[in-house]
């Protein structure tokens, strides 16, 4: 059984100019700052036992994304990679002075590999789990995705969900992004449960999912500068890429490639975890974060 969960860290709306977001944070004790970004269909409480883990060490900031979890949809309806990042950006500067270690997972790694690559200046550290970085090789939990950002398919497709009970689209999901569900405390099963059913009642969820998929999936085709594999070879801030062996929505065999082509990184690949290693084996994602967390302290700035 897995041990009892940590509550989950409480949260504000933070209102952010263009856009009002809900963020958890631990307390305010460490000198350094992390900024915490969740993937597709998640929420800042995917943070919740890393941040538990890492709280002696940076005070730390998870935000839901527009229109997920407590967050608002966004007024123009952009859910963009680019559009995410520039909440992410306006966060940071929000909450901290100097750069932070931003941590991003699956969408949330495409959103973080932006914010490092076009601001520099505010990225102390990445630590990318999973990141759903462009890979054109077809997986079955990514053609899924794909499917939703076929017009009308993914709005039909999100609305028939919702007729499904929450437990059993939980299920589905977990079994997804999990090596083992076993590791799941019940309690966590419980939260999540009543947080979908609380999602379903809201008028934009299904709109806010179809198209932050639309969003990622926009991203693999996006030629030039901004495409993110080339982002990618230009941040400068000490890098740590984890994959899980059974991630079955990002193949880890991307790692060679992150290994190739981001500057200054240290890979790591978990054989018994899965998509969101941060919620399956927190411990060991924060172990690593400490390794690189303590080198970029040891490193000047901007270096």
């Amino acid at each position: 059984m897995a041990r009892i969960p940590i509550p989950h860290w409480p949260g504000e709306m933070v209102d952010l100019g263009e856009q009002r977001v809900h963020v958890r944070s631990t307390p305010r004790e460490a000198a350094e700052t992390a900024v915490y970004v969740h993937g597709l269909a998640g929420s800042a409480t995917n943070w919740t036992d890393l941040m538990g883990e890492l709280s002696d060490l940076v005070t730390g900031h998870a935000l839901d994304l527009p229109g997920a979890g407590y967050s608002p949809e966004p007024p123009d309806g952009d859910y963009s990679v680019d559009a995410h990042a520039r909440i992410v950006v306006a966060l940071i500067e929000r909450v901290s002075a100097a750069p932070v270690h931003l941590f991003g997972n699956s969408l949330g790694g495409s959103v973080s590999v932006r914010v490092a690559a076009t601001r520099p200046d505010l990225v102390r550290s990445l630590t990318l789990i999973s990141p759903a970085m462009p890979d054109l090789v077809p997986r079955y939990g990514p053609a899924r995705v794909a499917l939703t950002t076929v017009p009308r398919l993914g709005e039909w497709a999100a609305d028939r969900l919702t007729m499904l009970p929450a437990e059993r689209r939980l299920g589905a999901t977990m079994a997804m992004c999990y090596a083992d569900v076993g590791r799941i405390h019940p309690d966590r099963l419980r939260e999540a449960a009543e947080e979908l059913r609380r999602r379903d009642g809201l008028p934009y969820s299904g709109a806010a999912l179809v198209n932050s998929a639309r969003g990622i999936v926009a991203e693999y085709f996006r030629r030039g500068e901004a495409n993110l594999w080339r982002q990618a070879a230009t941040v400068n801030a000490p890098t740590l890429v984890i994959h899980g062996r059974h991630d079955r929505l990002v193949n880890p065999r991307m790692a060679a490639r992150a290994g190739r082509t981001f500057p200054r990184v240290r890979l790591v690949l978990l054989p018994d975890a899965g998509h969101v290693a941060q919620m399956e084996l927190p411990e060991r994602v924060a172990r690593e974060a400490r390794l690189l967390i303590r080198e970029a302290l040891l490193a000047p700035v901007g270096e």
